[in-house]
């Protein structure tokens, strides 16, 4: 039982406007802006963006300043405007195959159609802190001016196919076709989690899942925990166009575009009754530049599937329900905080337990030294009142 604080109305106002004040840090500093956050915490609001469910890098940056960093917090406060905003529809599926590629990598073959393209990563750096960037500066008007015509050709190279696409030629890897009998997958953003689950539900759940949970349980994959060993497949990362069709038109237009990251890890399968040995794929995307989160999210999506073929269930990571009831950040940093919150009266009802208890336990611990015969008890009894 919750018991509600009641006369702390001048309090609760008192720590709002300390944690404005807090949040707000030194004022001698520059104040950080929601445009510099959007520019320069890009993978931040990646994350937040994901998370949140909602596809808005200025509100993402409005959600991580208000939260003063807490990228948890930002993720409630985003989710929880989102669902004020009104539904007009849904747009087609994105072609991902038609990604305009900004980085996009193979860990499994070295030539790949379009080649490999490296992109803005941290995966070739050497870690060491970069004190030069502790130097001010203002950023130059050169810097906040639109590209020119070359500089825009550059950055939208041609479609790439996907790597898949060499082992799908052979037949050595399943392919996921639409099939007109599929049922339309749920909106996990407006319907709850039931289970079963379906896979499309399940890479809902995964996408809006916590980065550090799904890094976690993905590492447990790696290190035996779903008798799986992953290759990267193909990483990629870049625009989509976001087509919607509107009754008025009779036809489908494109909306705008997003950044996306697509993951596709690839698994060797040994086979199961007709099915014979073959690759099977984890799947993970995200919004924004999010290669751990895609990954993790391939990683664990692969292991998931493990009933449906045919594989012995020995792990968490394979169990749906632990899964997907565990992933949401939102629901556990939730129910973890509640215990903030006053539980005076179920307290109190406990501590009275334990002390009947312990009355208890200290009668019955007297019954038995007091029994006939019960030289022991005595022999204590004498000892405790010599002392």
């Amino acid at each position: 039982m919750y018991v509600a604080v009641k006369g702390g109305e001048r309090a609760i106002e008192a720590s709002w406007r300390l944690l404005d004040k807090a949040r707000r840090g030194d004022t001698r500093l520059a104040e950080l802006s929601v445009a510099q956050i959007r520019e320069q915490l890009r993978l931040a609001v990646a994350r937040v963006m994901t998370e949140g469910s909602v596809y808005d890098e200025e509100l993402a940056a409005l959600a991580i300043k208000q939260a003063a960093g807490d990228l948890v917090e930002a993720i409630f406060l985003l989710r929880a405007y989102r669902t004020t905003l009104p539904r007009f529809g849904y747009t087609q599926a994105i072609d991902t195959e038609a990604m305009q590629v900004e980085r996009r990598i193979s860990a499994t073959f070295k030539d790949v159609p379009g080649g490999q393209v490296l992109g803005a990563t941290y995966d070739y750096t050497q870690r060491l802190l970069d004190f030069a960037l502790l130097a001010e500066g203002d950023a130059s008007t050169d810097a906040l001016a639109p590209p020119s015509s070359s500089q825009a050709a550059q950055s939208a190279p041609e479609a790439m196919p996907r790597v898949v696409t060499l082992l799908d030629k052979e037949g050595l890897i399943e392919q996921e076709r639409p099939t007109p009998q599929a049922p339309e997958p749920g909106d996990l953003s407006r319907e709850p989690l039931a289970f079963p689950a379906s896979r499309a539900t399940r890479l809902q759940n995964l996408a809006r899942g916590d980065e550090g949970f799904l890094l976690a349980m993905g590492y447990a994959t790696q290190r035996g925990y779903a008798h799986s060993h992953p290759f990267a497949g193909e990483i990629r990362f870049g625009t989509v166009a976001v087509e919607m069709e509107l009754d008025e038109l009779g036809e489908t237009v494109e909306i705008g575009d997003i950044d996306i990251t697509e993951c596709q890890m690839i698994n060797q399968f040994a086979g199961s009754g007709d099915v014979p040995p073959t690759f099977t794929q984890g799947y993970g995307l995200a919004f924004g530049h999010s290669e751990r989160k895609a990954m993790a999210m391939a990683l664990v999506d692969r292991a998931l599937r493990a009933e449906e073929l045919g594989e012995t269930l020995a792990s968490p990571t394979q169990d749906i329900e632990f899964m997907l009831s565990h992933s949401d950040n939102v629901e556990a940093s939730g129910f973890v905080q509640h215990l903030k919150l006053p539980h005076y009266v179920d307290f109190q009802s406990e501590l009275e337990l334990v002390r009947r208890l312990r009355a208890q336990h200290s009668a019955e611990d007297n019954d038995q030294r007091n029994e006939p015969g019960n030289d022991q008890g005595k022999d204590q009894d004498q000892q405790e009142q010599a002392a």
